[in-house]
């Protein structure tokens, strides 16, 4: 039998190359042929001018279609966000702008901060309320402790000119503090070397650690605080002073009463952190919010020292 023949292979011709009904050598036959070849051939070139017509119309349709005036986006400023009012916005784009400045606003409570530290209060009122520093912000906290004692310390004398005493028992007392945050460092390693730094019967006043803040108003060590807020003096900068002794004596006044909740702010910066570490305690650490902390300490006035744990090294 004759070998199959595959059916798999394409056509590489046309069909009227294998209609050979007259022969070869016939003058009508070859001239039937080439008129039969070259309908075929003619429409090659047609087709490809066709498509190729086709294909420039789609180019030119999604050209059309993604392309968009370069003016729209002239008129646009560089960041809506940016402008803080409707008249700045008014003064058009701009192609650089510069970050601005930190603002006193910054370094005050946010509103989450805040919340924490007034529903705190809330759980306590009336309560003694004691501040470190003093912020528009904090006088809703007197207004709110109404019938307790709020009491704030505040460095800074135009601060103190911009508040009004409400009420017979909330006093803004004028205040000095004169250690450089640039010596938080040598302060921390001394106070730990320095006995007279520990935990004592002592009153405050008597102390003889350099960290211990002893000119400050009687009140303050004649009260019983429920509260103590550290959020000054200032601590922005290495000459400013910084809050070393402030979170130091706020420890003391708090192991001086029952208990009292300490919340230091910006506890982002290390001086905060390493001196609420050193002499709050990680141990009495019971809420955390943005850069706020809060320790709640009980009465210790016969230890000798402010933390069960180990003391962290500082290198």
């Amino acid at each position: 039998m004759p070998p199959e023949v595959p059916h798999s292979c394409p056509l590489l011709t046309p069909p009227v190359q294998f209609s050979t009904l007259a022969s070869p050598s016939s003058p009508k036959s070859s001239r039937r042929n080439r008129r039969m070849r070259a309908p075929g051939k003619m429409l090659i070139p047609v087709l490809i001018l066709v498509l190729s017509g086709l294909s420039i119309v789609r180019l030119a349709k999604i050209a059309f279609n993604t392309w968009s005036p370069p003016q729209v986006f002239t008129l646009l400023p560089s960041s809506q966000n940016n402008c803080s009012s409707p008249s700045a916005c008014k003064e058009g784009p701009s192609i650089t702008r510069r970050p601005p400045k930190p603002s006193a606003t910054e370094t005050a409570l946010t509103t989450k901060e805040f919340l924490l530290l007034s529903n705190l209060i809330t759980q306590k009122l009336p309560c003694n309320l004691l501040v470190f520093g003093l912020e528009p912000q904090y006088l809703n906290l007197a207004a709110l402790n109404a019938g307790g004692i709020t009491l704030f310390l505040e460095d800074n004398p135009d601060k103190i000119s911009e508040i009004k005493e409400n009420s017979n028992v909330t006093r803004v007392y004028k205040v000095e503090y004169k250690t450089a945050a640039k010596k938080a460092y040598k302060l921390l390693k001394q106070a730990r070397q320095n006995s007279a730094c520990a935990p004592s019967s002592r009153p405050l006043q008597q102390e003889t650690c350099k960290l211990a803040l002893r000119n400050l108003p009687p009140q303050v060590y004649e009260t019983k605080w429920d509260v103590v807020v550290v959020d000054g003096p200032a601590g922005d900068g290495p000459e400013a002073p910084g809050r070393m002794a402030t979170i130091y004596t706020a420890g003391l006044l708090a192991r001086a009463g029952n208990t009292t909740d300490v919340l230091v702010h910006d506890v982002d910066r290390t001086i905060e952190k390493w001196f609420s570490w050193e002499f709050l305690c990680e141990e009495n650490l019971v809420c955390a919010k943005g850069r706020l902390w809060t320790f709640r300490i009980t009465g210790q006035s016969n230890s000798n020292r402010f933390c069960s744990g180990e003391t962290v090294e500082i290198i």
